[in-house]
């Protein structure tokens, strides 16, 4: 297990570096969010969640330098998949639900490749639900550490944005939907994000295993 997360680590550096190479100053940070982050990362299970932020806009010609820099035929993801957001500095230094970002990239040997440079025929509510546990979790890659960069959301916004998720997994009978509805329920009770293993632990001391 050992050598396949330091895979990973080799992996986040080079990503990185990447990004660094392109963007220059422009890039502020880089962190890696989700299971990496949570310390749950299961190889052949897990995707790579990574988010950067930049201090402006990124016109089209960059979108897609990144895009051809960072996708999997260029640099192959040792997880099943890289999910990349980039967002302007604009969008992550308020409390807003909106997804906001710059470039959503999502790549891999066994996830289904698609770049979008603007939101528009995507489920927003992934995103403020991404830097909701970002700005608790990520670890820095690039940059400073994420509470710097990511405004706090209340509770109290981002409830509306997770009753929505909880209604759109309800559609999905898997364990992966059953632990996100279960991970977003922590959420609304305590106010305090988990990892996918310990919801399936809650779960299955419920006895409504997912």
């Amino acid at each position: 297990m050992r050598n396949l997360l330091q895979s990973v680590d080799d992996y986040l550096a080079e990503l990185t570096r990447r990004m660094q190479e392109i963007l220059g100053a422009d890039l502020l940070a880089v962190y890696a969010g989700g299971s990496y982050a949570l310390g749950a990362y299961e190889h052949g299970r897990s995707d790579v969640d990574v988010t950067a932020v930049v201090a402006n806009p990124l016109d089209d010609a960059t979108k897609q330098q990144l895009v051809d820099a960072l996708r999997h035929e260029a640099l192959a993801c040792p997880a099943i998949g890289l999910e990349l957001v980039i967002y302007p500095r604009a969008t992550t230094e308020v409390a807003t639900m909106e997804p906001g970002f710059e470039l959503n990239l999502n790549t891999g040997a066994q996830i289904d490749f698609r770049a979008d440079f603007a939101p528009g025929d995507i489920e927003s509510f992934w995103f403020a639900i991404d830097r909701s546990i970002l700005r608790e979790h990520g670890i820095p890659l690039h940059g400073p550490p994420p509470a710097e960069l990511l405004a706090p959301i209340p509770r109290s916004l981002i409830a509306p944005v997770l009753e929505e998720s909880i209604r759109w997994h309800r559609g999905d009978d898997t364990a992966n939907a059953r632990l996100n509805i279960a991970r977003s329920r922590h959420f609304l009770a305590t106010g305090h994000w988990i990892s996918k293993p310990e919801a399936r632990l809650q779960l299955d001391e419920a006895g409504t295993a997912p």
